[in-house]
C-alpha cells in the first residue's frame, strides 16, 4: 500500500493536491515555516538547523536512512472487533501492532509521571517509530517487545554515509568496525550508551525492545526542558533526533496522521514502507539482521529476499537447470512456526477472588488470568492487558487504567494489584490478549464506602451549660477501624430524647446553621486524615436536664454524649456577724 501511495503522487495532480492540502493542514498547526511542495510533502521557509542539531550533530540515528512514505490519503478507521475480518492492507498501513502501540502508550505515561511539562503524546512515538522502522517491520515483536530479528540500519562506514567508527565493540550491531542504526527506534550504539532506558521492568536496557526504545525515544525528545505543545520545541526535537528537514516533515505528516484517530492491529500483521532516503527499498537492504550474510539460502537471515518471515520481500525461486531424479519426494514448502500469541484460544478466569475494597484501600485479592490454547493447555509467555472500564478512579499500583503482564509457564498472567478511589460501586476490569482478539474474561470489583467500628471521645470533661447559654467545650471523637485510623469516615450527630428514644429531641442543646437558626441534627460531617471529628460549638434554651447526643458512621460505629444543663450554683450567704455590745 505505501509503495502504490508513493507511486499516485508522482502519477496525478489531483492525488498531489490532496496530499499538498493534508500537508499544509499539519504546517498551519504543528511546524513554524512549513508548507506544502508540489509534490505534497512539507518543506520548510527556514531550513536551517536547530541548536540542538548542528552540522557535526548526528543525531540519534547517526542520520542513518528512514523511510520517506507519507500517510494514506484515507481517513483512519477503527479496525474490525469481531476477530474474523481480513485485515486489508489499508488498515495494516492505519493501524499500529499492539505491543508496539502499548510501548509508545507506556511511554507517554511515565514520561507523564517523570516529565510533564514535556507534554509528550504517543503519537509523536508512533510517527518516529513508523518512519525509523515501519512499527518494527510490522510488529514482529515477541511479547516482551523484543523484535523477532534485529532491525539494524547500514553500516556507517562513511560511503554515502555518516562515518561513525565502532563504538560498542558489535555489542549492538554485530560489527566491531562501524556502528550502525539499531532496534525499531534506530539508536546508533554511542547514542543508546547514555539514552538507553529499560522500558519493559525486566532489568535491561534493549535498543531491540520496542518498550525500552519508545520511552529512551521520549526521554530523548524531552531533553533540554522541552515542551513538545509547543511547536518551535516540537520541530527543534525532531530536528534533534535526526537533523534533517525532510524527516521533520515526515514524521509531522504521520503525527497529524495518528493525532486523527488510528487503531491497533494484531502484531505482525503491519505494512513495511516500501521507501527509503537513500533510495533503496525498504522491504529488505540494510534493515534487517546482518547474520551470515554470505549465506544467502540461510533462512534465519531475515535480509535474504527467500526467507519466508520477512514480509514484504519477494520470494522468486531460482531457475533449475538440472531436474530432480525421478522419485525425489520434493521438500516441504518452508513454514513460519506459529508464535505463542497465536497460539490462544481464549483467555479464562484463574481463580480471581471476589475483587471488593473499602474507599482508599488496596483490594486484598489480584487479579488471575489464564491463557490456553484450543486443547486447553497453558500458554506462556504471552502478554495480557487489563482495563479498568467504568465511572471510577480505583487504578492499578502507579495510578494506571491500563496494565500489562506476562503469562508464566503455567499461562497464567496476574495483574498488578488494584488500589481503591474514593468512587464508591462496581466498575469492570477487562482481560485481553495483546496481539490478537480473542474471548476474555470481565472482572467485576466493587469499592464500598469507608466506614468506622469504633467512635471514642478525646477528653473526659464533663460537658456542662447554664439554661440559655453555651457549652465551654466542643465534642471532639476519633473514628478508628479494626484498631486503625477511620479517615474520610461520612458521621452524623443528633440531639435525642434519650438513650432508649432516638427521636430528635425538640428543647434543650442545640447546633446553629449558618443562618443562626437551631438545628439539632447534622449531616455530611466526616472525620478527618487523623480519625478525629470535631463538632460545631453548642447552645443550650432555657431547659434544664441531662441530655443525649449521639454520634454515628458509616459502618455503625455510635457514641452517646451525655449534656448536662443546670442553673450556675450560688455560694450561701454569710451570717451577720453578731453586733458587738458596748
Amino acid at each position: 500500500m505505501a509503495a502504490q501511495f508513493g507511486r499516485r503522487l508522482c502519477k496525478g495532480a489531483v492525488t498531489t493536491a490532496v496530499a499538498a492540502a493534508a500537508v499544509a493542514a499539519l504546517s498551519a498547526s504543528q511546524a513554524p515555516g512549513v508548507t506544502a511542495d508540489d509534490n505534497g510533502r512539507s518543506t520548510a521557509a527556514d531550513a536551517q538547523p536547530s541548536p540542538d542539531a548542528t552540522a557535526g550533530d548526528s543525531g540519534a540515528t547517526g542520520k542513518s536512512p528512514y523511510y520517506t512514505d507519507l500517510p494514506p490519503l484515507n481517513t483512519p478507521s477503527p479496525a474490525p472487533t469481531d476477530g474474523t475480518s481480513t485485515v486489508t492492507p489499508v488498515e495494516s498501513e492505519a493501524g499500529i501492532p499492539a505491543t508496539v502501540l502499548a510501548a509508545y502508550k507506556k511511554a507517554e505515561a511515565e514520561l507523564r509521571e517523570s516529565k510533564p511539562g514535556c507534554n509528550l503524546p504517543w503519537q509523536l512515538l508512533a510517527a518516529i517509530g513508523q518512519v525509523e522502522s515501519g512499527q518494527a517491520r510490522g510488529g514482529r515483536v515477541d511479547a516482551d517487545g523484543t523484535t523477532t530479528s534485529k532491525i539494524l540500519g547500514p553500516q556507517l562506514d562513511g560511503n554515502g554515509f555518516e562515518l561513525i567508527r565502532d563504538t560498542d565493540n558489535g555489542a549492538y550491531d554485530g560489527d566491531t568496525a562501524y556502528d550502525s542504526a539499531v532496534g525499531p527506534m534506530q539508536f546508533i550504539p554511542s547514542t543508546w550508551a547514555w539514552a538507553g532506558r529499560d522500558g519493559n521492568g525486566d532489568g535491561v536496557k534493549d535498543p531491540n525492545n520496542i518498550y525500552d526504545a519508545a520511552l529512551a525515544t521520549g526521554h530523548y525528545l524531552c531533553r533540554n526542558g522541552r515542551d513538545l505543545s509547543d511547536s518551535g520545541d516540537l520541530d527543534r526535537a525532531i530536528l534533534s533526533y535526526n537533523p534533517s528537514r525532510h524527516y521533520v516533515n515526515t514524521v509531522l505528516s504521520w503525527l497529524e496522521y495518528y493525532r486523527k484517530g488510528t487503531h491497533e492491529i494484531p502484531d505482525g500483521t503491519g505494512t513495511i514502507p516500501d521507501n527509503r532516503s537513500d533510495g533503496s527499498s525498504g522491504s529488505g537492504g540494510s534493515y534487517s539482521s546482518p547474520s551470515s550474510p554470505s549465506n544467502p539460502s540461510n533462512p534465519s537471515n531475515p535480509s535474504n529476499p527467500s526467507n519466508p518471515s520477512t514480509p514484504g520481500s519477494p520470494s522468486p525461486t531460482p531457475p533449475s537447470t538440472t531436474p530432480p531424479p525421478s522419485g525425489t519426494p520434493t521438500p516441504p514448502a518452508p513454514t513460519t512456526p506459529v508464535t505463542p500469541t497465536q497460539s490462544v484460544d481464549h483467555l479464562e478466569d484463574s481463580g480471581t477472588a471476589k475483587l471488593t475494597a473499602m474507599a482508599g484501600d488496596a483490594f486484598t485479592g489480584q487479579i488471575s488470568t489464564k491463557a490456553e490454547n484450543a486443547a486447553g493447555k497453558g500458554v506462556a509467555k504471552v502478554r495480557i492487558r487489563f482495563t479498568i472500564v467504568g465511572d471510577t478512579d480505583a487504578a492499578f499500583t502507579g495510578g494506571e487504567k491500563v496494565a500489562t503482564a506476562l503469562t508464566n509457564s503455567s499461562g497464567v498472567a496476574t495483574a498488578p494489584a488494584l488500589q481503591a478511589g474514593e468512587t464508591t460501586g462496581a466498575f469492570t476490569v477487562r482481560a485481553a490478549l495483546i496481539g490478537r482478539t480473542v474471548t476474555g474474561p470481565d472482572y467485576t470489583a466493587t469499592v464500598t464506602q469507608r466506614v468506622a467500628d469504633t467512635l471514642v471521645r478525646t477528653s473526659d470533661t464533663a460537658l456542662t451549660c447554664t439554661p440559655g447559654g453555651e457549652f465551654a467545650d466542643a465534642v471532639q471523637v476519633k473514628a478508628t477501624y479494626k484498631d486503625a485510623v477511620a479517615d474520610k469516615v461520612a458521621a452524623t450527630a443528633t440531639l435525642i430524647k434519650s438513650a432508649d428514644d432516638a427521636t430528635e429531641n425538640d428543647k434543650g442543646p442545640y447546633f446553629k446553621d449558618a443562618d443562626g437558626k437551631t438545628v439539632r441534627t447534622l449531616t455530611g460531617l466526616t472525620t478527618g486524615a487523623d480519625g478525629l471529628l470535631k463538632l460545631p460549638q453548642l447552645y443550650s434554651d432555657d431547659t434544664t436536664g441531662t441530655f443525649v447526643l449521639r454520634i454515628t458512621t458509616a459502618g455503625g460505629a455510635t457514641l452517646d454524649v451525655t449534656l448536662t444543663v443546670a442553673a450556675a450554683e450560688t455560694s450561701a450567704s454569710p451570717s451577720p456577724s453578731p453586733s458587738a455590745s458596748s
